[in-house]
């Protein structure tokens, strides 16, 4: 039987849903945060609240902001090229890949990857979104930076036979990812590596 109160225990139960959080962690922060007293719990609630009531995700990219009816800080960064876009799954991938030094591109989040099995088509990605941005926006280049696993694979291939029928190029970031392995787990030198070195995707009929 754990002696650790009731609260402490949910608590416990709660961190460890947050992603790198283990039990051993979790239940050293719960304490932490249960015997803390000079008010860091409070700044702690304050700060969640915030963050519950002001990030969104840009209506134009996706990606994440606190900026609400207007494009995020990438979209308007006049000194990044416009001609060229980045595609990932999820908006937290652009976090990722804004650090990897020598890409100046911008962004669009999919907000996942095609997988019928679990009922995902093309209607429910932010696809259509990304057909007015190259229409309106002079897009050159779509580079496309989704995980290597299956559904991955199969979204690259989908997106490349789409738009390159309609004359954009159409690359993909180089390997250095592991397989089936997604944005969040690459270091900084990797990405930076995948993206200078990316393929231009050919489709055949």
């Amino acid at each position: 039987m754990h002696s650790l109160p009731e609260p402490i225990l949910e608590l416990t139960d709660t961190l460890c849903r947050l992603p790198g959080i283990g039990p051993r962690s979790a239940e050293r922060l719960a304490l932490s945060l249960a015997l803390n007293q000079d008010g860091f719990d409070e700044r702690l609630i304050k700060a969640l609240q915030r963050v519950r009531e002001t990030i969104q995700l840009c209506r134009n990219c996706g990606a994440i902001t606190d900026k609400e009816h207007q494009p995020c800080k990438i979209c308007t960064d006049e000194r990044r090229e416009t001609g060229l876009i980045c595609v990932v799954e999820k908006s937290t991938d652009t976090l990722n890949l804004s650090k990897a030094a020598g890409f100046n591109g911008r962004f669009h989040v999919l907000g996942g990857k095609l997988s019928p099995l679990n009922g995902v088509e093309p209607e429910d990605l932010n696809i259509l979104a990304l057909e007015n941005r190259i229409s309106k926006e002079s897009i050159n280049e779509i580079i496309l930076a989704l995980s290597s696993d299956v559904e991955g694979e199969a979204t690259s291939h989908y997106l490349a036979q789409h738009f390159t029928s309609q004359g954009v190029k159409v690359s993909r970031i180089a390997s250095g990812l592991p397989v089936g392995g997604g944005i969040e787990y690459a270091d900084e030198l990797t990405l930076s590596r995948a993206l200078s070195g990316r393929l231009e995707m050919k489709i055949t009929n």
